[in-house]
């Protein structure tokens, strides 16, 4: 993160974070509380560690960690905005076509599972098929390797298909209300087709989600068109793992209970694509 992005974020969250002074002790910068949560989310460092480093209090830090995650949230909410219009999707598609040779669609879509502490009472609500206690990070991304939209904390005990039945992603989607282009006719073609958001096999079937052939087939065509789709789909998987290597916290099991870290890996893919449009940290 550039200088200039560290600064901007400061102004951006210092009116919801910033604490008053008291006799004892002083209360801590914006610019410390904001470097405290950074450091957090880059590193994955545990509150005890941070504690060695900082000399603040892991308790305070993980007051200032969530304080600064809840603010982070609010003012780049924006960061994240799903096409909403017939010229949004159709600009996406666009993009997809140019870079990964697949055409109508509009979206990348797969899981991820984020390791964290069971909360008491839900022992057996976050486990998953691997055995251990976590949340779910379902996304939609572009071309480009931004997020377009997230859906966060769904129980693992279920599928990412039928996680994604329980998203506003899915409600739009099926009620016609996501504003999708028309079907028209593919590029130097008078195919018509939808636009179709691709997955993989953990996810259903329709019009609007495209998934690949049998696996089994021989036939060169169903093989070609596999290879297109998955290529376009690893774009999903490419943002996780250029997200995870950016913010580590992602790698590793989170020491907070599923709501908090809910609220730190919304905060993680909305930095995503705040770093991503920003010419500063990308120069």
């Amino acid at each position: 993160m550039s200088s200039a992005d560290f600064e901007k974020l400061i102004w951006l969250i210092a009116p919801k974070v910033a604490k008053k002074d008291t006799k004892f002790p002083s209360a801590i910068p914006v610019a410390e509380r904001l470097a405290i949560t950074l450091r957090f989310l880059e590193t994955g460092d545990s509150f005890r560690s941070l504690d060695y480093l900082t000399g603040v209090s892991k308790q305070l830090i993980s007051s200032i960690v969530m304080d600064v995650c809840r603010a982070l949230i609010q003012v780049l909410k924006s960061c994240i905005k799903l096409p909403s219009s017939p010229q949004e999707w159709t600009a996406v598609g666009a993009d997809f076509e140019r870079r990964w040779q697949f055409p109508h669609c509009m979206g990348a879509m797969d899981g991820k599972h984020v390791e964290n502490e069971c909360s008491p009472n839900s022992v057996s609500d976050f486990i998953n098929y691997k055995g251990f206690f976590s949340i779910v990070l379902l996304a939609l991304v572009d071309a480009n390797y931004n997020f377009l939209f997230v859906d966060i904390g769904c129980q693992r005990r279920i599928s990412d298909g039928g996680v994604f039945k329980h998203t506003k992603l899915h409600t739009l989607l099926n009620s016609k209300q996501l504003g999708l282009p028309l079907i028209a006719s593919l590029q130097n073609s008078n195919f018509l087709a939808p636009y179709v958001i691709v997955a993989d096999d953990a996810f259903a079937l329709n019009e609007n989600i495209m998934k690949p052939c049998c696996h089994q087939s021989n036939q060169v065509q169903k093989r070609i068109f596999n290879y297109r789709l998955s290529r376009a789909r690893r774009v999903v998987e490419n943002v996780f793992g250029i997200c995870s290597s950016t913010f580590r916290i992602l790698l590793k099991p989170m020491l907070v209970h599923p709501e908090k870290a809910a609220i730190v890996t919304m905060t993680v893919t909305l930095l995503h694509n705040f770093l991503r449009a920003s010419e500063s940290s990308n120069s």
